[in-house]
């Protein structure tokens, strides 16, 4: 079998209402998806973000190694795409997650079979939140959310916060946890928003609160990570982070240094799934567990969810937290409505695939749809 075909689809889908994480508002939605053709008719399927040349790389420079290669031949061709673009996570996490899908259809087995099988059929999820919503009051809006998602089966959910005052964001994570009690788990996620000091102030208020993890508080400065030991080594509530980081070394670094609690990395964004269980395996040494980053689209969540079902809980104890995959919950239509088949999702868990490789069905019409209206 040969790969004869690389084809990119960018997307970008505008938002009936604007969203405001702590970085500010944004109207879209946008996704890029990568589709590999062989010989026998076989494709795969892979997505990652929408990042600046990650379209131009995909076809410029990974293409030329892909036509004509053996999809099969993973390790091979993992390490030809690598060393060229000197270790781009993106562009290869999304062309990875193809390759995979490509494999594991060739070889008639889901994708997690390909890497010794899974340890769990379904598993856990958390509702995903991208920011308020522009024309509410968070105090209001997060607590009507965490009851509907709480009705909807979910057992722990992600709020965003750092848009706003430290007062007010504190008060709507106050009103969400007094809405939904204390048997929801409810993490903070500050996309970079706070200084030290700030973080330590807030960070003190969530352990209050019963938060399950305080995500990115301090700014990534793309890899650095810096003062994080501080404010790991003054907090209580476990610190989550690694989204931005793009290859092993990097969370490396972060591992060995303490800077965090839980290591997040994003199976579109650090070179695929190969390298995402790298990563556990390692921050599993140091006593770190892992939460893995996903907010693209339905393709990375159905790979986020067989890379989970590969991790083991955190310890051997029969009440053990088990990882959990991420499911943006917002208005998004590369979660669903590019697939055939929705991804199953009941009582707060999520169905893994069991198809061959990815096991999700992309519909090519809904994908044209996308592709030639960006609007």
């Amino acid at each position: 079998m040969k790969i004869t075909a690389v084809t990119t689809y960018p997307l970008r889908r505008k938002l009936s209402r604007r969203l405001c994480p702590a970085p500010g508002f944004f109207d879209n939605r946008s996704s890029l998806i990568v589709k590999l053709e062989t010989d026998a008719g076989i494709c795969g399927w892979g997505e990652t973000g929408l990042f600046p040349g990650a379209c131009a790389l995909i076809e410029e420079q990974y293409a030329p190694i892909l036509i004509g290669s053996d999809p099969t031949a993973h390790r091979l061709l993992w390490r030809q795409l690598w060393g060229p673009n000197f270790g781009n996570g993106p562009a290869l996490g999304a062309v990875d997650i193809a390759l995979e899908d490509l494999r594991g259809k060739a070889m008639g087995v889901p994708v997690a079979e390909l890497y010794g099988g899974r340890l769990r059929d379904r598993v856990a999820i958390y509702a995903s939140t991208l920011g308020f919503l522009e024309g509410e009051d968070a105090r209001v809006q997060y607590p009507r959310q965490a009851e509907e998602f709480a009705a909807a089966g979910f057992r722990a959910i992600k709020l965003k916060i750092g848009a706003q005052t430290i007062e007010e964001d504190l008060a709507a994570v106050a009103a969400a946890r007094q809405a939904v009690g204390p048997g929801m788990k409810i993490m903070a996620d500050a996309n970079g928003a706070y200084s030290l000091g700030e973080a330590i102030r807030v960070g003190r208020e969530l352990e209050q609160l019963g938060l399950y993890w305080f995500e990115e508080p301090l700014p990534q400065e793309s890899t650095e990570y810096a003062a994080y030991e501080q404010l790991a080594a003054a907090l209580d509530i476990p610190i989550a982070a690694g989204e931005v980081l793009s290859s092993r070394g990097l969370f490396k670094e972060l591992i060995t240094r303490r800077a965090i609690d839980i290591v997040q990395p994003d199976i579109c964004l650090a070179g695929g799934i190969g390298e995402c269980l790298f990563i556990a395996e390692m921050a599993r040494l140091w006593g770190m567990a892992c939460m893995p980053h996903a907010c693209v689209g339905g393709v990375v969540i159905a790979m986020s969810a067989h890379l989970v079902s590969l991790l083991p809980d955190a310890s051997w104890s029969r009440t053990t937290e088990p990882p959990m995959v991420e499911v943006d919950v917002t208005e998004n239509p590369f979660r669903d409505d590019i697939l055939v088949t929705p991804l199953k999702i009941s009582d707060g868990c999520i169905q893994v695939p069991t198809a061959p490789g990815l096991g999700v069905e992309i519909d090519e019409d809904k994908l044209a749809f996308y592709a030639d209206r960006p609007g």
